[in-house]
């Protein structure tokens, strides 16, 4: 078995790698297994270091049996009959992913997705979530501070590493601000530790919404805290699992008092948004910015202003709620949205370096296995055909 870090080609890009040089150095000592790497100038992890840790550097990668990525593959560059391992985001339909499966599909290609890679718990296995929730963070605070002008914040990408940038909170002092942060997977509990090391005071829901501080505070929320049954009965967790479309958003709450909203849920499509665009218009609604790491796109999305993924070069947008639409950021009548959808790239060659560590981990010995059913839990197409948990997704492919 020959593996494959192949070269990144979405647009935007992304500097991420899914192992570190030292990461496939190890793996080729210990398990005896080549891995070539397709030459690229936009890693976070150069050619050199790759070819000082011993690996070879080609751009034939049709000798490969798995081609590892990070982000969509582009069509074009897509090998026929090869197993690829990367975020396809395909699994809830999007729209603008479609074309790659049906290709996937049309050349016979083994797609495994790492976001569906799980025990048999159902809990997952490898993500770069806990970056994603870290940078959200600091990129809320970021946009207050452009909004606002009350403190100066370097960006993210700016620093040379997460150690770097914490030593710099300690030299800023945060405005009395709220913040509301949603989730406490992953993503949630990246940015609870980012306000934590920037020293804002963690505060549990029912303070936060009864009192004022003369301090930043932030207050993290567990799914009853923004959903609820319509009749206002006890939350029961099993059953919003399964049936999300009987619960309505009890949200509301936290917006007449937050001045910042860092969205960190994993989100359903029947699963109610938060506020409704019509919401946003009232005089009671606080919140000036949002930091929605989730980044589901509207109209199906969590969060309705979310019109678009911003760029990690122009991260922030304007959102008119009166109009729906995008303006301006920064502008006292509009909301300021945070959506860029490739976070952990601001930091990574840290996210990299984690991911690789729960890759080696957990997943490459299932590749070893003769038969794994990890794998193929996670395998959305295989010879032509869905793989039988994608089965759902037929329509959509066009199949």
């Amino acid at each position: 078995m020959k593996i494959g870090i192949i070269r990144e080609g979405k647009v935007p890009p992304d500097s991420r790698v899914p192992l570190t040089p030292a990461q496939c150095k190890k793996i080729q000592n210990e398990y005896e297994l080549p891995i070539q790497i397709e030459p690229s100038t936009g890693r976070c992890y150069t050619d050199e270091e790759y070819q000082k840790a011993g690996l070879n550097l080609a751009q034939d990668m049709e000798r490969c049996d798995i081609l590892l990525g990070v982000k969509e593959v582009p069509i074009e560059q897509l090998i026929p009959e090869k197993t690829y391992c990367f975020f396809s985001h395909t699994i809830k339909e999007q729209a603008y992913n479609r074309k790659l499966l049906k290709n996937i599909l049309e050349k016979k290609i083994r797609l495994i997705d790492y976001e569906v890679l799980t025990d048999d718990k159902g809990r997952r296995l490898i993500a770069f979530g806990r970056f994603a929730g870290m940078v959200g963070a600091h990129n809320a605070l970021y946009t207050y501070s452009k909004r606002t002008g009350a403190f100066e914040l370097k960006r993210m990408k700016d620093h040379h590493d997460y150690a770097e940038a914490k030593a710099n909170y300690k030299k800023i002092k945060f405005p009395p601000v709220k913040i509301v942060l949603t989730g406490t997977g992953r993503v949630g509990m990246g940015a609870a530790q980012v306000l934590k090391d920037m020293g804002i005071k963690k505060v549990e829901p029912e303070d936060f919404l009864q009192h004022d501080y003369e301090e930043a505070v932030f207050t993290q929320l567990r799914l009853g805290y923004y959903v609820g049954r319509p009749d206002g009965k006890a939350f029961p967790p099993k059953e919003f699992y399964e049936h999300p479309d009987r619960f309505v958003s009890v949200f509301e709450p936290f917006t007449r008092k937050a001045d910042i909203m860092i969205n960190g849920i994993y989100w359903d499509n029947r699963a109610p948004a938060f506020f409704s665009a019509e919401e946003m218009c009232s005089e009671e609604f606080r919140i000036k910015v949002i930091a929605d790491v989730t980044c589901d796109i509207a109209p199906v999305s969590s969060i309705p202003s979310t019109l678009k993924a911003s760029t990690i070069e122009e991260p922030i947008f304007g959102f008119n709620p009166f109009t729906e639409s995008e303006e301006a950021p920064h502008q006292e009548h509009v909301i300021d949205m945070m959506t860029v959808d490739n976070l952990p790239n601001e930091l990574p060659r840290d996210a990299s370096k984690a991911f690789g560590e729960q890759f080696m981990e957990h997943i490459l010995p299932e590749f070893l296995k003769p038969q794994s059913d990890m794998l193929d839990r996670a395998t959305i197409a295989v010879n032509g055909e869905l793989g039988e948990h994608f089965l759902y997704l037929k329509e959509y492919a066009g199949l």
